[in-house]
């Protein structure tokens, strides 16, 4: 359960940083459009703060954790997450500072979009388990 609570520690900080980030790098760039940097911050803190709160209370009444299948999701969610909001980052900054973004970015960003996906799936196929096994049939 504390890689669940160190990981929805590290998002709040990333989160609360991204957003000190996307204020004052428009600010000293006077820049006054729309730029994904603005996104990064609720991403952070919904996706990986609020997710893996919600991934704690589960695991602590589901005991999720230390099983192959949590490895798994924790492993590939957060490296979905990574992945998308470091494209976001690069896409952000570029667009603040007037420069193109290369088409790469949004591929990249895609595979994130498919990492947090299959960390989901693996997520909700551990609970379908864990749920099955709390459930008895009446005898």
């Amino acid at each position: 359960m504390s890689k669940s609570y160190y990981a929805a520690h590290i998002y709040m900080i990333l989160g609360v940083v991204s957003g000190l980030y996307y204020r004052e790098f428009t600010k000293l760039n006077e820049f006054d459009g729309p730029t994904q940097l603005a996104l990064i911050h609720t991403h952070l803190l919904a996706l990986g703060m609020l997710g893996f709160l919600i991934v704690l209370a589960l695991d602590k009444l589901f005991q999720l954790s230390g099983t192959r299948l949590f490895t798994l999701f924790f492993w590939f969610y957060n490296a979905g997450i990574a992945v998308s909001v470091a494209m976001m980052f690069v896409h952000g900054t570029q667009t603040v500072l007037g420069l193109s973004v290369p088409m790469a970015v949004s591929l990249i960003a895609g595979l994130g979009h498919i990492l947090l996906t299959v960390g989901l799936i693996l997520l909700f196929v551990l609970l379908g388990k864990r749920l099955k096994k709390t459930v008895q049939p009446a005898a």
